[in-house]
């Protein structure tokens, strides 16, 4: 063999070897895309519980509108029975007066019959949630429980106070459905502020104010 075959000969293995690269291209694509699972597992978890929140938000709605539904939805049709009970209070007013006059024993009778009906009317609306109340004499006018009808001077009532009860009020569950009506007091020394303005036995909790009729 001549010379320059034997040079190409021990040549060529050196040209058949394979490069000595790294293949990290493989290892670097897995790595990324165990990221990107990561990342959208991570997203998927997110949204699967702000889902859940808001179910449970809306749940907590549902409930809350239907207790409501439940306690509200007879307000119109019981201020409408509040004209009943009104008329029923007037006429124990004059049957009480015309008792004490004649002392007759058949109005008697029917005095203590309407006043039957009356304690029986006020449980009805009691247990729908319906409650009256009326204001004592110099309790602080409180827009949100009474409507002033008039003034009275009167130097003995502090002034802003309730001097007359012209009607009792009546609340459904928290919310007036129909304020008292009441004379109001001037000319007194000016009633002290109180330090809750509906802290009374006449009503338990915060007033939305007085519907419009």
């Amino acid at each position: 063999m001549t010379e320059p075959r034997r040079a190409a000969a021990e040549a060529a293995p050196d040209a058949a070897e394979p490069t000595t690269a790294t293949p990290a291209a493989p290892a670097d694509t897995g790595a990324a895309a165990l990221e990107a699972l990561s990342r959208e597992a991570a997203e998927l978890k997110d949204r699967l519980l702000r889902t859940l929140a808001e179910m449970e938000n809306l749940r907590r709605r549902t409930e809350r509108d239907i207790a409501e539904s439940r306690v509200y939805s007879i307000a119109s049709f019981a201020r409408d029975i509040l004209g009943v009970a009104d008329n029923m209070a007037r006429a124990l007013q004059t049957l009480r007066a015309d008792s004490k006059e004649q002392g007759d024993t058949g109005i008697k009778a029917l005095l203590d019959g309407v006043e039957l009906t009356e304690r029986e009317l006020a449980k009805v609306l009691e247990k729908h949630g319906v409650r009256k109340f009326e204001p004592r004499e110099r309790e602080k006018f409180d827009p949100n429980l009474h409507q002033a009808m008039y003034e009275v001077a009167d130097p003995a009532l502090p002034a802003g106070t309730v001097a007359q009860v012209v009607q009792a009020g009546y609340m459904i569950g928290d919310r007036m459905l129909r304020p008292a009506l009441v004379a109001v007091a001037k000319g007194g020394p000016k009633a002290a502020p109180a330090a809750d303005p509906i802290a009374n036995d006449n009503a338990g909790a915060e007033a939305e104010g007085p519907p419009s009729s």
